[in-house]
């Protein structure tokens, strides 16, 4: 082995090495020790593992429906959480791509709750919804104010929707400006010179310019609602009466509260087959739809 092809395997080595022994560690063995374990009765904590093949998977589909209403409700609040998260996102980064003297402060403002942990911003909201939302109902006499909004499964399924897509949206609007920003003003120049109106222009130029943003933004938003966690622990903790427990709760409940690990782990395969065929569908379907300059 020659000098060069020695060096080109060291520089490899110092800064691909690293990385790909971290990946090893961290995701691919816990990802098959996960998969061993979900053909396993394995209780997470007794050094006895009994295979029990696919009757975790089988008990999954015939004899649990509390991981079917979860999953109900998840893609339910996946839906919504995408929709809502990535309308705001985009009107927010329209918005502040015009010529605002505040404009800065105001992508800051809005990018902030991102920042904030899921589990301290939903104990935040959570004395929103139950105490701040409650004097908000004495002042104003508002009936909007006064609704039970943890306590029952439609509200609390809404009051988790609203923190999701208040905390989220900042981080796709920053992405959405960015995209907008690299859309060359020519075109809409021209597309004003032919007539166009400003939503036309927003229609036919920007929206289809945009559409790699899109494909990012979205895919993030599905991941985000699906693997929804620490927000609806701190909100809800899946009540009332697990009305409102996503899968990955449901999950969590499984492995750690009443320890059953295999049967977990066979959730958390499940899960991720459900969600990796999802993702790829939504990848492939708007990257069809990407125009290049």
């Amino acid at each position: 082995m020659d000098h060069k092809k020695r060096s080109r395997l060291m520089q490899q080595f110092i800064f691909v090495g690293p990385t790909s022994l971290f990946f090893f560690v961290i995701v691919l063995i816990p990802f098959f020790l996960g998969l061993y374990y979900s053909f396993t009765s394995w209780n997470g904590i007794s050094r006895h593992v009994e295979w029990t093949g696919l009757r975790n998977y089988l008990h999954i589909f015939t004899k649990d429906p509390s991981f079917l209403h979860s999953f109900w409700f998840t893609a339910k609040f996946t839906l919504f959480g995408l929709v809502l998260t990535n309308l705001l996102g985009f009107t927010l980064a329209y918005v502040l791509t015009r010529k605002l003297f505040t404009r800065n402060v105001l992508r800051t403002v809005f990018f902030v709750p991102h920042v904030i942990g899921g589990l301290l911003l939903g104990f935040i909201w959570q004395f929103i919804f139950v105490r701040g939302f409650a004097s908000m109902g004495q002042a104003t006499g508002w009936s909007f104010f006064n609704l039970p909004w943890l306590g029952t499964e439609a509200t609390a399924f809404w009051a988790i929707v609203i923190v999701f897509v208040w905390q989220n949206a900042g981080y796709l609007m920053v992405i959405y400006i960015s995209a907008i920003n690299n859309v060359p003003q020519s075109l809409i120049e021209a597309s004003k010179v032919d007539g166009a109106g400003r939503m036309q222009a927003l229609r036919h130029v920007t929206i289809p310019l945009v559409m790699p943003a899109v494909t990012v933004c979205l895919f993030l938003s599905i991941s985000w609602s699906f693997k929804l966690f620490d927000l609806n622990l701190s909100l809800t903790k899946g009540g009332p009466f697990k009305a409102t427990e996503s899968v990955a709760l449901n999950i969590y409940n499984e492995a750690y509260t009443i320890s059953r690990f295999g049967m977990g782990s066979a959730k958390a395969m499940v899960f991720f087959v459900i969600v990796a065929v999802i993702s790829l569908l939504q990848v492939s379907a708007t990257k069809k739809r990407e125009v290049e300059l």
